[in-house]
């Protein structure tokens, strides 16, 4: 056993993710190590895989979604490793460090801002003091280490300053070691080429730091070829803006671009998308299909409110390069909207939220405003009457816009708008009821839909994917002068393009049964029938034909239907539709079948 470890503790928020910081702290102290858990642990076995560490030092990511755990985590420390030393670092204590570490004595250190150069320095000084604290604490009592707050010999919490490393690519290592690539390439990668933000939104943390700093591409190229050479699954890109600098990333995805046509690796970045031109345009569109996915952080399409954040869209921009990016086919869009801004009222937020609906991203997010320690947000508390949650995540609960009844409300819309929309199910019934029953106003259709949600008390319990279906079917029917038989063709085929197909609710007229015989005919019958519609179509058995495939019969011209909110009205037509499943996305295409009078009849 390492009787002088230094571990750095990782609280993911998911199995699936990986932390960065303390994989650049493991690169900049030789000899240290990581241990990453999840704010799904139990706490006491959590404690108890700390203490079978055994760690000299015991370095603490915190940021706002495990914070809180991280507290009731410091408060059992003492009792299972009196001797060890504890540092805390990370958004989450780097403000208000005089309170955090009078709250919790067991903290010896505190790391305010980036931390890959002054916590090198204090562990060297730990180290060549044989760990002694009060001799490193009169060390520091006379010569700081930026970026450290520590306890003076006389008790007094010195807070030292908040740092950036103003040498980003000389003091930041990379974080990624080969050895331990074949147990985390499945999960989500973070990486970074840069740190800052050309932007100041008040709600964001990056309002606090000025500039931007970059890698140099020969260091991110070299990088990227790590990860495609390991096979990773994602590359998320935490970069505030990664289009901040145009001859930085447009060489990035010049690279990305090139890669070779069997690289699986999928990398995600956030970008401004209203500042791209024609050239990168014309670099997005020629991506191969699922090499890249945007996230785009629109917020509000208030003027106003857009004005009070210190924010600037410019959203004619934003809606024709999404519309355009769409088309390209290749590539995962992923949009925000934040509830809560100042001035964004239930009416305000009503014509946001349409703006965006409107373009048919892949995920149209909803989040709630935070008040993050060190953002400008803090400062518009007042004039705009906030009352926000003291604790993370330091959600709002009300504001002079809107009430805490409202507030409560938009969780329950979220949840049904995640279930449904940002799920991939039910999408073209949604469209279809936005349409035809609400002449187009998407936020009155979920407005509508969340209110009798409530009303069953579906809000307080958990759900089934194959209820969903039935839910929304129960709710249309309440709600609108609609056909049982119209609703159930809708979900039969929602239910066909989403879940990969697998997930068939009982209480819907599924009629592959019906019609078996006359699907049989065609499966089996002349390959080049098949191959019409399926090149490379080889009859092997019945269970492979059944895995990959789906023939259902409808009684109204499906393919009618369609991603925007511009669906041509469905007309009785039987239509026999062929969805393919050996894609990663489903294919559906209408096909010829001899079914006859009995479409009508058995529909």
């Amino acid at each position: 056993m390492d009787e002088n470890k230094i571990l750095w503790l990782a609280l993911n928020a998911k199995y699936s993710h990986t932390s960065l910081s303390v994989r650049y702290l493991r690169q900049a102290v030789p000899g240290s190590e990581i241990m990453e858990l999840t704010i799904n642990h139990q706490l006491l076995a959590m404690l108890g895989e700390i203490y079978s560490a055994q760690p000299k030092v015991l370095g603490i990511s915190c940021y706002i979604w495990n914070i809180e755990l991280v507290k009731s985590l410091l408060k059992l420390l003492p009792a299972s490793l009196p001797d060890t030393i504890i540092i805390c670092g990370g958004p989450e204590v780097s403000y208000g460090v005089t309170d955090f570490m009078t709250d919790f004595p067991m903290v010896d250190y505190v790391c305010r801002g980036e931390g890959e150069d002054a916590l090198p320095k204090l562990v060297k000084q730990l180290q060549e003091a044989a760990f002694d604290k009060p001799k490193v604490n009169s060390q520091l009592d006379m010569s700081t280490i930026p970026g450290i707050a520590w306890r003076s010999l006389t008790g007094q919490i010195n807070e030292g300053q908040d740092v950036t490393v103003a040498d980003f690519a000389g003091k930041v290592p990379f974080a990624y070691r080969s050895e331990e690539m074949a147990d985390i390439k499945e999960r989500i990668l973070y990486y970074e080429t840069s740190r800052g933000c050309p932007f100041s939104c008040a709600y964001c943390l990056s309002c606090a730091t000025a500039g931007v700093r970059f890698l140099p591409l020969e260091r991110v190229f070299k990088e990227l070829d790590f990860f495609v050479a390991h096979d990773v699954r994602q590359v998320k890109f935490v970069d505030r803006t990664f289009n901040a600098k145009k001859s930085h990333f447009l060489p990035i995805l010049q690279y990305l671009l090139k890669l070779p046509a069997d690289c699986r690796t999928n990398f995600h970045f956030e970008v401004a998308i209203d500042y791209l031109d024609e050239e990168v345009m014309q670099v997005l569109a020629q991506l191969p299909k699922g090499r890249v996915q945007l996230e785009i952080g629109i917020q509000s399409t208030n003027p106003a409110t857009l004005k009070a954040v210190s924010r600037v869209n410019h959203w004619r921009d934003i809606a024709d390069h999404i519309k355009r990016i769409m088309g390209f086919h290749n590539m995962h869009l992923h949009v925000d909207l934040i509830i809560g801004l100042p001035g964004e009222g239930m009416e305000s937020f009503r014509k946001s939220f349409n703006d965006v609906y409107a373009l048919q991203t892949d995920m149209l997010q909803l989040g709630f405003l935070k008040f993050l320690k060190g953002a400008a947000m803090m400062n518009l508390v007042q004039p705009y009457h906030y009352r926000y949650m003291p604790m993370a995540p330091y959600e709002v609960l009300r504001s002079d816009a809107l009430s805490y009844g409202e507030i409560r409300w938009f969780h329950s819309f979220e949840q049904v708008f995640e279930l449904y929309y940002n799920a991939g199910r039910c999408r073209q019934t949604a469209n279809y009821l936005i349409q035809e029953c609400e002449q187009g106003d998407a936020f009155v259709f979920w407005q509508k839909f969340t209110d009798w949600w409530e009303a069953q008390g579906f809000h307080k319990i958990g759900h089934s994917t194959k209820n969903l279906y039935g839910y929304l079917r129960d709710f249309a029917l309440a709600t609108y002068e609609l056909s049982a038989e119209l609703m159930d063709n809708l979900l039969r085929y929602d239910a066909l393009l989403s879940d990969g197909g697998k997930i068939r609710p009982e209480n819907l007229n599924w009629n592959r049964l019906q019609y078996q015989d006359i699907t049989a005919d065609f499966w089996k019958g002349a390959p080049s029938r098949v191959r019409a519609y399926l090149p490379d179509y080889e009859f092997t058995n019945w269970r492979d034909v059944n895995k990959k495939y789906h023939i259902e019969v409808f009684a109204y011209n499906m393919m009618l239907t369609s991603q925007d909110l511009t669906c041509q009205k469905l007309t009785c037509q039987p239509t026999a539709l062929l969805f393919d499943y050996t894609a990663d996305e489903p294919v559906c295409q209408r096909i010829e079948l001899e079914i006859g009078s009995s479409a009508q009849d058995g529909v």
